[in-house]
Parts: C-alpha cells; sequence; structure tokens
C-alpha cells in the first residue's frame, strides 16, 4: 500500500478485537471452577458465573501482572534504543584489517607455533639440560686434574726473655761463658751461651709464591655406573616429554584453529539472520501503519529482532576470544590478529578400527615412555644412593714448587743464640702420589632408607603408567565415538539444511502473498538458522574429533634439533587397509 492511500476504516479492526474478547472471556468462563450446581446440570447461558466473578478474574490477573513487572528488572534502554557501545567495540575487533590482521592457514599456524611457543621452548631446554647432565656423569670415568696456585705474605715481631741461661748445664764450652779463647788470649763466651736475664728483638718478614697439579681418580667406584644409567633415562624422558608436548601443541593449535573458524562461519550467519530480521521487520512496520497488522505482530518481530541481535553479539565476543586464543598459542604481538584464511574443509574418516586405533595408540606412545624412564631413572638412581655404602678407591698425585723470601731486621739484645740472615731467598719442589681407600661403615641408616624411598618411588611410576594408559585408552575411545557420530549428526544435518531452506522460501513466497503469517514465517527461519548452525557445529564435531584421534596416533620427532613436520592426516597404510574402516 503506497503512503497516498486513504488508511482503511478501523471497525474491521474493532470487530477483530471484539472476537479476540469473546474468546477471552470464554476462556475464562472455562477455566474458573465449576461449582455443584453446574456439576449437576449442564452448563446454559442461564447457569453462567455472574459478572462479579468473572471481575474478580480480572483482578487476579492483573494483580499477577504487576508481580510480573515486580520480579522483571527495570529496562536500562527503551525499546527504541540503537545497538550499545559494547557491540561497536566488537564490530571493530572483527572488521580489523591492515598490518594488523594475519590470515593463516592451519600448517602455518603450526609450523609457527612449532617455532615459537613459549612452552615448548621451555621442554627443548629441558632437553638441552638432560644431554649436558648426561655428559657431566660420564665425565666421572675420568681422573679430575686441578692446577693450584697461591701467593702469600706475612710478618712476624718476637720479643725474647731469657729468666734463666745455659751456662750451668754443663754442655760444654760453647755453652759457657768464657769458654773458648781469641786469639789474643782472652776468654770469650761460647757461640750458644745465653746468659741469665738476656733479652732480644727481631722481626721476621716472609713473602711466597707456589703452584702445582693434583690429580685425582676414582679407579673404583659403584656408584659411577648407576648415575651415568639414571642421567641416560633422563634425558629419554626429557625427550618423550618434548614429543609429547609437540602432539598437545598441535592438538591445541588444530583446535584453536577450527574454532576460529567456526566462530567466523557463526558471525557470518547471525548477520544474515539479523539483516534478514531487520527486512521483516520493516515489512511489518509498513503493514502496521497500514492498519493490516496489529501491534502485536510488530512487538513479536521487535523481540526477535533483539534476540538475534543479542546472538551476533555472542558470536563476535566468541570469535575475538578464539582468535586471541590462536595468537597466545602462536605467541603472536598483541596487536597482530590472526585470522582463519583457510575455508573449512572436512577431513576424512577415520581409517582405523576402534580395536587398532588402541594398538596403534600404545605402540611407541611418548607419555607412556616418559613413565617408563622415569622408573628407570628413580631404580638407578636408588642403585647409586646404594653404592655409598660400598668401598671407593681413588688414585691421587700431586706435585708443585715454592720461592719463599725471608727478611729479617730490628735485630736488638744480647740473645739468643740463632743465627740471624738479613735476607734468605729458599727455592724448592714436592711430588706425591698414593692411593685412597673409603668405606662407609655406618651413617646410621640414612643411607640405607633413602635408597628405599627411591625404590618405592620406582614402584609408584609402575602404577602412574597403568593409570595413563587407561586415560589414554579414554581419551581415544572418546574421540572415535565422538568421531562417528559426528559423521552422522553431519549427514542428519545436511538433510536438515535442504529442508529447512526449501521451507523457508515456500513459507516467504507465501508471505508476501497473504497466505502464511508472519508466526509462520519466524518458526521456519528459526528452523533454517537452527539448521545452519547444526551442519556447522556438526563439520567442526567431525574436524575436532579427527584431530584428537590424530594426536594419539601421531609419531613426533624426539630430538628438538630435528624438523617438525605438520601432519594433518594419518596416512592409510597396510594397518588401516586391514581394518576394514575405511571412509
Amino acid at each position: 500500500m503506497s503512503p497516498e492511500s486513504p488508511r482503511p476504516c478501523h471497525p474491521p479492526v474493532r470487530r477483530r478485537r471484539g472476537r479476540l474478547a469473546h474468546r477471552l472471556s470464554a476462556a475464562l468462563l472455562f477455566a474458573l471452577p465449576p461449582g455443584p450446581a453446574a456439576l449437576a446440570a449442564p452448563l446454559t447461558p442461564a447457569a453462567a458465573p455472574p459478572v462479579a466473578e468473572l471481575e474478580r478474574s480480572w483482578r487476579e490477573l492483573e494483580q499477577q501482572l504487576r508481580e510480573l513487572d515486580r520480579i522483571l528488572p527495570p529496562e536500562a534502554l527503551p525499546p527504541s534504543e540503537s545497538a550499545p557501545a559494547g557491540f561497536e567495540t566488537l564490530r571493530s575487533a572483527a572488521a580489523a584489517s591492515g598490518a594488523g590482521r594475519r590470515p593463516l592457514g592451519l600448517e602455518e599456524a603450526l609450523a609457527i607455533a612449532f617455532q615459537a611457543n613459549p612452552s615448548l621452548l621451555a621442554d627443548r631446554q629441558e632437553v638441552a639440560a638432560a644431554a649436558a647432565e648426561l655428559q657431566g656423569r660420564l665425565g666421572r670415568w675420568w681422573p679430575r686434574v686441578s692446577a693450584v696456585a697461591g701467593v702469600g705474605q706475612g710478618q712476624e715481631a718476637d720479643t725474647f726473655t731469657v729468666p734463666r741461661g745455659n751456662g750451668g748445664l754443663g754442655l760444654g764450652p760453647n755453652f759457657a761463658a768464657g769458654g773458648l779463647r781469641a786469639a789474643d788470649g782472652r776468654a770469650v763466651d761460647g757461640p750458644f751461651y745465653v746468659p741469665s736475664g738476656g733479652e732480644g728483638t727481631l722481626t721476621t718478614g716472609t713473602g711466597q709464591v707456589g703452584a702445582g697439579l693434583e690429580v685425582d681418580w676414582a679407579l673404583v667406584d659403584f656408584a659411577r655406573t648407576p648415575a651415568i644409567r639414571a642421567a641416560r633415562e633422563r634425558l629419554r624422558q626429557a625427550r618423550s616429554a618434548y614429543a609429547t608436548r609437540l602432539r598437545e601443541l598441535q592438538l591445541k593449535v588444530s583446535e584453536a584453529y577450527y574454532q576460529l573458524q567456526k566462530a567466523d562461519q557463526l558471525v557470518r550467519i547471525r548477520e544474515a539472520d539479523l539483516r534478514n530480521d531487520i527486512t521483516i521487520l520493516a515489512e511489518v512496520l509498513d503493514l502496521q501503519r497500514a492498519g493490516l497488522v496489529p501491534r502485536l505482530d510488530e512487538l513479536r518481530r521487535r523481540a526477535i529482532e533483539a534476540t538475534n541481535q543479542e546472538r551476533l553479539v555472542q558470536a563476535l565476543a566468541d570469535q575475538a576470544v578464539a582468535r586471541r586464543r590462536l595468537a597466545v598459542l602462536l605467541d603472536l604481538p598483541a596487536q597482530t590478529v590472526p585470522a582463519a584464511g583457510d575455508p573449512i574443509r572436512l577431513q576424512p574418516r577415520w581409517p582405523l578400527d576402534l580395536d587398532r586405533s588402541l594398538l596403534e595408540a600404545y605402540r611407541d606412545n611418548p607419555e607412556l615412555e616418559a613413565i617408563l624412564a622415569t622408573r628407570e631413572a628413580l631404580a638407578r638412581d636408588r642403585d647409586a644412593t646404594a653404592a655409598a655404602l660400598l668401598p671407593r678407591l681413588s688414585l691421587f698425585a700431586a706435585a708443585g714448587g715454592d720461592l719463599t723470601r725471608t727478611d729479617q731486621w730490628n735485630i736488638q739484645g744480647d740473645c739468643c743464640g740463632s743465627a740471624v740472615i738479613p735476607s734468605l731467598t729458599t727455592a724448592g719442589s714436592d711430588w706425591s702420589v698414593g692411593l685412597t681407600l673409603r668405606w662407609l661403615l655406618s651413617d646410621g641408616g640414612s643411607t640405607a632408607a633413602e635408597a628405599r624411598a627411591l625404590a618405592r618411588r620406582a614402584d609408584a611410576q609402575t602404577y602412574r603408567w597403568a593409570a595413563r594408559r587407561n586415560d589414554i585408552q579414554l581419551r581415544l575411545e572418546q574421540a572415535f565415538f565422538q568421531h562417528e557420530a559426528s559423521l552422522a549428526s553431519l549427514s542428519a544435518a545436511r538433510r536438515g539444511v535442504v529442508a529447512a531452506l526449501e521451507a523457508f522460501r515456500d513459507v516467504k513466497l507465501r508471505y508476501r502473498t497473504g497466505l502464511a503469517s508472519e508466526v509462520e514465517l519466524s518458526l521456519t527461519q528459526d528452523q533454517l538458522i537452527s539448521s545452519l548452525v547444526q551442519r556447522l557445529s556438526a563439520t567442526v564435531d567431525v574436524n575436532l574429533t579427527y584431530a584428537r584421534l590424530l594426536r594419539e596416533l601421531l609419531p613426533m620427532p624426539r630430538d628438538p634439533a630435528g624438523p617438525v613436520p605438520a601432519r594433518l592426516t594419518l596416512e592409510p597404510g597396510p594397518a588401516a587397509d586391514r581394518s576394514g574402516a575405511g571412509p
């Protein structure tokens, strides 16, 4: 109807409202509890409830509506208010472009993660540390050679006091006063005579420089071999943990990428749904202004449009979160926004049956290998600890030389009979070689207790291995059954989309020709959107469950220096051909 056409008269609308009131009144009459008279006699116009009962029912209905208004929270925005600011923020985040937006394929994302993921880099450092520890343990087979050097200087001041001399000891003329004769015949004291009450002072300064070599070689050490084996097992455990981290990282990146693809597609579906709602709402507003439809149709369409706008807002938020989750896994800068560059491609059917998948998952599994390596390392640590109670035979050798300078000054007094040299330099050298036997006889039982503790920890790893094997089995079985269910759901969802799309085309044509109501159009549109979302979810679930199955069987290198291939599918080999579970 054009704007220039006259508005239709309102009696038909009033008659429609009259019929609605009549139906509502009849419904309320039937809803009233019947009295005894009504049960005894058939219902006739004369036996209808009085007007007072009808008014009381209306008052009760009005009271219930007021209570409902009190329960509902107040509206922060009027119905005609536009979208909030948060919606525009999500819109701008979704439309990020330019240098910050970086479209990535799944293989490219995996390659970046294998090079830059912080957790994976930490595991590589752990492998390098375990290798260095093993090299250190291997060095215990060789002797320890040490260079020793030193320099020092000191000074000493001595004061001598002789309360009683040695002249009365009868040790001969050399120790007696006047015991010797000079060339002129005079009596002189012996050179070693010290008189009673004699005193003397002497200051001595010493400077010394020395250097040498020391050798210590453990010829017999029963703890050496177990310690080396324990270090080798820890290296194997670190490499197995690195391979496990590669599997986990590939699964996390694949899941994040598939979820981002799903979020992008869901935003497109919600945007198309909202655009269709806006178009239908505009048509309803035109019909309502022309008086062809009641205001109820307009309110219903506004409510549907608000609900779909809310779903679009949530889809935009999920898209932003999915992008950040992928960016964190790839360790991208904060200003870089990753985007899914690949379209959604359906992964093939899993090529192995369940039993064969379990056997392949147990074979050379890095998770199980890490636990076995840990158990073996603890067992070897126990042997090394117990070996401390056994004898240890070592060869030691040392050789060196030193240079000493001694200066004496401040010489005073009449004693004592030692030679005083103002300056003396002494040079010397020495060497030694021998064997050392060390045998710990008793330490209060501490070494034996430590060995028992390590043995218990090694036994605990056996139970952890069984628990981890059960976890692997459960994960693989869940992924396998969910993969089969996702394939079946995808087949049903595809049929549902075809039927829902055809139904929507039909009802939309009937609505425009006046043969279908707005309610039928809304229900059919909701069914179409639901079918599209179900097909999208089923497709992504197929890829997710395939990635989880692949995580349990995908071979990964254990050497951090080797290349890491990005494999998205399991190559069907002889095992897959024998399984009979092909696509």
